[in-house]
């Protein structure tokens, strides 16, 4: 049994400063729906729990103004169910009810949804773990130690933004919709507040998969914004899985829209189940723009999501189940205007 120790942080500055006392062997935990999951699998080992829960603000969900700013404690229940959220941005919405369980969206922030770590088999069971299915090189938990999936069981990895080292798929629903409306990231570290665009925040595998966030050592997600837009009506987040709930999207689009008339004015698309990181798919939003949305075009839009795609051995299907996730969820999202 491994040693650990464990304090509570009465704000961001005391939770920056324990980090430090740590050397760096240190995690932040607030839901730890995410983090217990992992430390359980050997993938994370800290020698210092630094709990966050109990800092006053980082909970706060605020709604008014030109922006929506949600602490990073704020659990995804509750920012599902923001009036706010849940009638005036539906693809913030769906993309939380559409994620886990019931009790964990009870437990589990907004903020440690963002630093979920990917859900592919091998990273699970890999590199040095011991399971039933053997053990596997991973390049996410031993850099340099190879990927399996490359060679092995593909159908569930990306086919978009993979490299030579790891196809491992970003698992998040939340971070997609986050994507499509370009939200920005609030982390406070040792250096002080800095604000980081969604786009910048998570990195794509290239030689090192074991970096996937643009986070420095001790830095805390402190909150999330989302500036307010007219397509925040006209969206949806729509998801499809290998069963009805409690699963992760094969293929998902976060899809929000401006129309005037029958006209896409403005478009804005994210992918989640079919990359290495929440994927803007900003081919298909051209692909649309300015014209009568309908559903020849809005599928032509999917195909275009995908005209990079990489597949693997199992996982073709995806380009084709991906287009027409894009297709649906711009129809969707076209019929809510307002």
């Amino acid at each position: 049994m491994r040693g650990l120790s464990y304090t509570i942080a009465d704000s961001a500055d005391a939770a920056v400063a324990q980090f430090a006392e740590a050397g760096g062997a240190a995690r932040y935990i607030a839901g730890g729906t995410n983090l217990y999951d992992l430390m359980k699998l050997g993938i994370e080992r800290p020698v210092h729990l630094i709990d966050v829960s109990r800092i006053e603000g980082l909970d706060a969900i605020e709604t008014e103004g030109d922006v929506l700013r949600f602490g990073s404690r704020a659990l995804m229940a509750d920012v599902a169910r923001a009036p706010v959220v849940r009638d005036e941005y539906p693809v913030l919405a769906e993309s939380l009810l559409k994620a886990a369980s019931q009790q964990l969206r009870n437990m589990a922030t907004v903020g440690g949804n963002l630093l979920q770590r990917t859900r592919c088999m091998y990273f699970r069971n890999g590199a040095g773990a011991s399971s039933t299915v053997g053990v596997y090189p991973c390049n996410k938990r031993e850099p340099g130690s190879g990927c399996a999936a490359i060679d092995g069981l593909d159908r569930t990895q990306a086919v978009l933004g993979t490299s030579d080292a790891c196809t491992a798929v970003a698992p998040g629903d939340w971070p997609v919709a986050l994507t499509a409306l370009d939200a920005v990231i609030e982390i406070f570290g040792p250096e002080g507040t800095r604000n980081v665009p969604i786009a910048d925040f998570y990195r794509l595998p290239g030689d090192t998969p074991h970096r996937e966030f643009n986070l420095d050592p001790g830095e805390l997600v402190t909150a999330i914004t989302v500036r307010k837009t007219p397509a925040g009506r006209a969206s949806t987040y729509h998801k499809i899985r290998d069963r009805e709930s409690y699963a992760f999207a094969l293929a998902s689009a976060a899809v929000a829209v401006e129309m005037e008339g029958e006209s896409v004015r403005a478009a804005r698309i994210a992918l989640g189940g079919v990359a290495t990181m929440p994927w803007r798919a900003s081919t298909a939003e051209r692909a649309v723009t300015g014209s009568a949305l309908t559903p020849e075009l809005a599928l032509e839009a999917g195909q275009a999501a995908f005209a990079e795609a990489r597949p693997g051995r199992q996982n073709a299907f995806k380009t084709d189940l991906g287009a027409r996730v894009v297709a649906d969820a711009l129809m969707i999202a076209a019929q809510r205007r307002a």
